[in-house]
């Protein structure tokens, strides 16, 4: 009898001429650890706030039991979210000195790594204990992580309620911390004006989603520019759940499935729409761990409502004011039944042009600087990357152009989400990433594209020397000169 060799992921690691680096891994953080450091930070008050609030880990519950959670309708989070029979797996996303010991065994070069708790700590209302508990956590994962900067880095989280709030944590991050890359809010909820004077006490129940590129009462671009002027590429990865059709009380799977490309998409067309990729060039946006597909139709979505909905084709397709009223009325007496067609001989457009308010544009990709569906191409190529977890077969979107629009190829970041429910065993991601050419999803070329080039080309695009100092530095260099053609 033979059996089959599962090569391991130090193993298949060895084989691969290029470093693996993982842009998306994550530390589970000890609360507790972190109610000292909001205490030094803000005060006992403002601990004991957090230690009350049901923020930090507080979307795992649900309620105190189902009749609870219904009659509040409280959305259910991710219970036992985190590695339990696994002790070995869940000390090592709690303890960077052991991750970092491991990295060998997991096949990883090079990590970033992403909070776990941060995730709720950047929607915190009470303004105080959100500044507060984001700057704490700051430090204590800049602490967590010192002495390991060669091969791990951890990002730094950026609450987005104002432009000078998230400008003021991601300076101290950056030169007080000394981190160089940043989890930034996909969105912020907003109250509704009207309900908020009319109905204040229901005010938090009614909100809307900012997005920070359109529709916002902030003008966030000194926020971009700071990112553009201390070399961070802005990374966003906010939960999809709690708003529109993810708030089950009883359900997390509901809740979850599809969520992280929901919060993806609403920031990737608020940032496209308002103009922000265009105005601010240096700048490569991440969308974290929602995979690659959504991003392939949205870009589909974009390029054919260009064509149907830019400027020119509103005025000269769609505009009611071009209706030949002489040709429908004609048109009408031919083919009208009274009985059920009614008096049509006039049409009455759903939206006559003297309906739309002087101060709406009819050209709603003005505010975009898009001038062709190739700028739309070139957004989604060039500036915007989309996290991939290593056992997504929808990776191969990325690669394959076939049917898409000037046969473009979109950037996947492999992310490997170690820290989490999603990942069994951390030994085994590399595996699991190779499956995809073993099972010829992907090619060796892509993989190493998935696994090491776009992440070179997304971190050090507003940052070259972000790999400084790093055991992946020489293979960086290398390969940027030949992304450049030098070599």
């Amino acid at each position: 009898m033979t059996t089959t060799h599962v090569p391991t992921s130090a193993q298949i690691r060895g084989r691969l001429n290029h470093p693996i680096i993982d842009s998306d891994g994550h530390t589970v953080e000890n609360p507790a650890v972190l109610a000292e450091y909001i205490k030094s930070e803000g005060g006992s008050k403002v601990a004991e706030r957090f230690a009350t609030s049901g923020a930090g880990y507080g979307l795992v519950i649900a309620g105190e039991n189902l009749a609870e959670a219904r009659d509040r309708r409280i959305t259910r989070g991710p219970w036992w979210g985190v590695p339990a029979a696994n002790t070995l797996d869940r000390a090592t996303a709690m303890l960077p000195k052991l991750l970092y010991e491991r990295l060998d065994e997991l096949g990883l070069d090079y990590s970033v790594l992403y909070t776990t708790i941060g995730f709720s700590l950047i929607g915190i209302e009470d303004e105080e204990l959100r500044r507060a508990s984001c700057r704490a956590l700051n430090r204590m994962r800049a602490d967590m992580t010192a002495g390991f900067g060669d091969r791990l880095t951890a990002a730094a989280v950026i609450p987005m309620h104002t432009p000078e709030e998230a400008i003021l944590e991601l300076e101290y991050a950056v030169q007080e911390l000394g981190m160089k890359s940043a989890m930034i809010a996909s969105f912020v909820k907003r109250p509704i004006p009207i309900v908020a004077r009319k109905y204040p006490d229901a005010a938090r129940f009614a909100y809307t989603l900012d997005v920070f590129g359109i529709d916002s009462d902030y003008d966030y671009d000194p926020f971009w520019a700071k990112c553009q002027e201390l070399g961070i590429a802005p990374t966003f990865h906010s939960l999809g759940y709690t708003w529109g059709s993810r708030q089950s009380y009883s359900n997390y799977v509901y809740n979850h499935v599809g969520s992280f490309a929901a919060s993806a998409e609403a920031i990737c067309k608020g940032l496209l729409m308002g103009g922000v990729p265009m105005r601010f060039p240096k700048l490569r946006f991440g969308f974290l761990e929602g995979g690659v597909a959504w991003g392939v139709m949205c870009y589909c979505d974009l390029i054919s409502h260009w064509h149907k909905r830019n400027g020119k084709a509103m005025r000269e397709f769609l505009n009611p004011a071009r209706i030949d009223q002489s040709l429908f009325a004609s048109l009408v007496s031919r083919y009208a039944r009274r009985q059920i067609d009614g008096e049509l001989a006039t049409l009455q457009d759903f939206a006559p042009s003297k309906s739309l308010s002087t101060d709406m544009p009819i050209d709603e990709f003005e505010r975009s600087g898009i001038q062709s569906a190739e700028d739309i191409r070139n957004i989604f190529v060039e500036k915007f990357y989309f996290g991939c977890e290593g056992d997504d077969p929808l990776n191969a979107m990325a690669f394959n152009s076939r049917g898409i629009p000037f046969d473009a190829k979109l950037k996947p970041l492999y992310g490997s989400d170690i820290g989490h429910w999603d990942v069994s065993d951390m030994s085994e991601i590399t595996e699991e990433v190779y499956e995809l050419v073993e099972h010829g999803v992907i090619d060796e070329k892509s993989l190493r594209a998935l696994l090491f080039e776009n992440a070179i080309s997304f971190w050090t695009a507003n940052n070259p020397d972000f790999f400084k100092g790093t055991t992946v530095e020489a293979a960086a260099e290398h390969c940027r000169s030949e992304m450049a053609g030098g070599s």
